[in-house]
């Protein structure tokens, strides 16, 4: 038994198919079937059950993979350390960020960080909150830039900074003949983002709504959603960081009166053997960002 053998175990496990599993491990699928095959003749007992159109793992195939992650996941925390020992500013970071912030945030700090810290390679991953938490929980990222606090003792949690929220109106709207707009004016004809994005909920806290105006409509991006608000569907909220590129889209910017933000946060495992990786990214987001809304 060896660790590429559990490695390609917990990715068919994961795939439930061998041909993505044995891509995802960048080997052919004859070799996987073959070093799985010679895991389950080596334990003794079948991991999988195999037919035509699909792949499961079998009941004790589920008790041994619970194990074969935690193995996994210590063998990745052994290599960290050794790094971390070496130089905690060369090799892989896995970094999740939510997708309201990533195509706005990312552009201002990847460069610097490339420049400051040449041999440090973040490898981004982009979803929203609860599966970078999971992914957090699963030693599949070291670190997530989130905007809601995650909340459990199990993960570290650092605030960088308070984002302000914009509202979006139609250009035709009657609150665009004020400078400022008041939150509460805007849960009327509230549009926020599908389910999922903590946007919506930062959204409909800062108007005292309890749901938006999307019914059938589910925008899974901001784009979609100020393009909603440029036909005249309605009104909603972004984040100051995405507010240059809705410039020019038939559509009004105003701040809000009580200054609505949300909070971003760097978030890992307390135990995450490299930290001084992650002061060097909270110190590249920190220069970033104005000033004034460092926390």
């Amino acid at each position: 038994m060896n660790l590429h053998d559990l490695k390609y175990f917990a990715a068919v496990a994961e795939f439930r198919h061998f041909g993505r599993a044995a891509e995802a491990c960048n080997i052919s699928q004859p070799t996987l079937s073959s070093q799985i095959r010679k895991l389950e003749d080596e334990l003794g007992v079948s991991l999988l059950e195999r037919s035509n159109k699909r792949v499961d793992v079998t009941p004790v195939g589920r008790q041994i993979l619970d194990h074969v992650r935690r193995a996994l996941s210590e063998a990745s925390l052994i290599e960290s350390v050794a790094q971390a020992a070496r130089d905690p500013f060369v090799g892989g970071l896995r970094l999740g960020v939510i997708p309201t912030l990533a195509p706005y945030l990312l552009p201002l700090i990847l460069e610097p960080m490339r420049t400051s810290y040449p041999k440090l390679t973040i490898e981004l991953w982009e979803d929203q909150t609860k599966l970078l938490v999971d992914g957090l929980r699963n030693h599949k990222l070291d670190a997530a830039l989130v905007a809601s606090p995650i909340g459990t003792p199990e993960f570290a949690e650092t605030i960088l900074f308070a984002e302000p929220l914009i509202a979006v109106l139609p250009s035709s709207h009657a609150l665009t003949r004020y400078k400022t707009v008041d939150e509460s004016a805007l849960a009327g004809d509230l549009l926020v983002m599908a389910d999922g994005h903590c946007l919506a909920n930062h959204s409909l806290s800062a108007c005292g709504a309890k749901k938006g105006l999307q019914g059938a409509m589910q925008a899974a991006t901001l784009e979609t959603l100020v393009n909603l608000v440029a036909a005249g569907y309605g009104t909603t909220l972004i984040p100051a960081l995405a507010s240059p590129g809705v410039a020019n889209r038939n559509v009004e910017l105003r701040p809000l009166r009580q200054k609505s933000n949300r909070i971003i946060r760097l978030a890992c495992r307390p135990g995450f053997p490299r930290p001084q990786a992650l002061r060097a990214i909270e110190k590249v987001i920190r220069k970033a960002v104005p000033k004034e809304w460092l926390k």
